[in-house]
């Protein structure tokens, strides 16, 4: 059968958290411009943004240790985890200002769960001293608690220290401005909202080419994985690759020369939850530790309050593993099929030089469940195994790409690529990615539409009233803001 053939200003490839914020930021700020979403499965938010599929952190830092890692002295920056936190600020104030504005019909996506840092023995314990002492410094942690007495973190997370033996030093931070966030939720309240502005939202299409016209447009081919009967071929302006794992191997069917050298490593989860309605509400907490030796840091355990559609449950997590595929529901060939010769060498220099992860990635494979109960137990002393089902969470993708000194790298953390004249980009890598969505998008926006971004800046601050301040440097604002989008959010702590 013939694809027909459509125009479009934007075509949105990916029906998660990403496409959904951009999508509403574009509909925003360029009501006129025609938008096409396609999304490969049959319904939006079922890959990286499913509640079961990631941890719902909000990823604020002020729990996640491996943003505050100690330097050779011993000292301990608060810089990258400033710098992240500052980004969550940007979400939640785009997030409340949807909500006022009546873009997202709820606030049933975020609740109030405070944050905890917990660690065992003395020389963390240290670590995790040194890390209070630099963080209650900054605005934007000044309201973090630090105790090495059990009775008082008992008070915070009882399940933590009940039933606890020995002696052995523990220590914990807890935050009680913290969230849990449903990104399923959230991004399908968007896409409800962008189906209202006329953006034609496509289910079951998979891209499967992209070819840069002689205009500087872009003509997208896709199969419809429901019905096959139905190729289409859009021709667009813009293009925006957020596909999660599955962007990788759109960008480099774009043949920009941006994408050259960039990898991909795919890192698969598997989580402990618990739905014991008696249990869950015990523990209000997400409690993270302290990463093993070669685990990537999406790896770090946690034990974690959950919200997912109005009931609370508990996970425990991640455990790491590894298969070939870039989706949960990709196939297993994604990996060998992404590579090019233009990557092997990256690729090969980073997977040298981080040869623990493949030994981690190893030992965590051969566990079984009682294996995996002794790391539980380690944070829940008096879990009861029987309550806890093993699901299988989403897949990461790490980026991997050149470097000059070393060849390549593994890069833990997102990345924008797009063309020089700005008419396709695509966003690789995992967290914090889903908390930090409004800052990418509007990176990208600021990447890609260089000549209007300083148009849209009045709705943008509108939309972001901190838009281009740092609230850690401006104390009054931080206060105005934060006590602003927790009323409107509903997380008041």
């Amino acid at each position: 059968m013939v694809a027909r053939t459509e125009r479009t200003d934007v075509v949105l490839v990916g029906g998660g958290i990403m496409s959904a914020t951009l999508g509403v930021f574009l509909k925003e700020l360029e009501p006129s411009w025609n938008i096409i979403l396609l999304e490969r499965l049959d319904k939006a938010a079922q890959e990286s943004s499913n509640p079961w599929n990631n941890a719902g952190t909000g990823h604020s830092a002020l729990c996640e240790l491996n943003y505050a890692p100690a330097g050779p002295d011993g000292t301990v920056s608060a810089a990258k985890a400033l710098n992240i936190n500052e980004q969550f600020q940007i979400s939640r104030q785009f997030w409340a200002s949807l909500v006022e504005d009546k873009i997202l019909d709820n606030t049933d996506f975020i609740n109030p769960v405070p944050h905890m840092s917990l660690v065992f023995g003395e020389d963390h314990s240290k670590y995790l001293a040194a890390r209070f002492d630099s963080f209650r410094k900054e605005k934007l942690f000044e309201r973090m608690e630090f105790s090495t007495e059990r009775e008082k973190i008992g008070e915070w997370a009882p399940l933590t220290v009940n039933g606890r033996k020995g002696n052995d030093p523990i220590a914990a931070t807890w935050s009680p401005e913290g969230t849990d966030v449903d990104f399923g939720a959230l991004t399908q309240q968007m896409i409800d909202y962008l189906q209202t502005k006329g953006v034609e939202v496509r289910y079951g299409y998979q891209v499967t080419n992209l070819n840069r016209e002689s205009n500087g447009s872009w003509t997208v081919d896709a199969i419809n994985r429901i019905n096959k009967e139905e190729p289409l071929t859009i021709n667009a302006k813009f293009v925006f690759l957020g596909a999660g794992g599955g962007a990788l191997h759109l960008l480099q069917k774009s043949g920009i020369e941006e994408g050259k050298g960039y990898g991909g490593f795919p890192v698969s989860g598997l989580f402990l939850r618990n739905t014991h309605e008696a249990t869950a509400n015990q523990h209000n907490a997400k409690v993270y530790g302290q990463a093993s030796v070669g685990a990537p840091p999406m790896s770090v355990p946690h034990l974690d309050t959950r919200y997912v559609d109005g009931k609370r449950a508990l996970m425990f997590g991640p455990y790491a593993g590894f298969k070939t595929n870039f989706l949960k529901q990709g196939s297993l060939l994604d990996l060998p099929l992404s590579l090019r010769p233009h990557n092997i060498y990256p690729m090969t220099r980073a997977g040298i030089d981080n040869l623990s992860l493949v030994k981690y990635l190893l030992s965590e494979l051969v566990k079984d469940k009682n294996a995996r109960l002794e790391s539980l137990y380690q944070y829940y002393p008096e879990a009861v195994g029987g309550e806890w089902e093993l699901i299988e969470a989403g897949q990461r993708v790490q980026i991997m790409k050149k470097d000059a000194k070393k060849g390549g790298i593994l890069q833990f953390g997102t990345e924008v690529v797009s063309a020089a004249d700005g008419s396709i980009a695509a966003l690789l890598g995992a967290s914090p990615g889903a908390s930090t969505a409004a800052p990418i998008m509007l990176n990208l926006l600021a990447k890609c539409f260089p000549s209007k971004i300083a148009g849209w800046e009045p709705r943008l601050k509108e939309l972001i009233p901190g838009y281009g301040v740092k609230l850690n440097d401006n104390h009054d604002l931080a206060d105005e803001l934060m006590a602003h989008t927790a009323k409107v959010l509903g997380i008041h702590n």
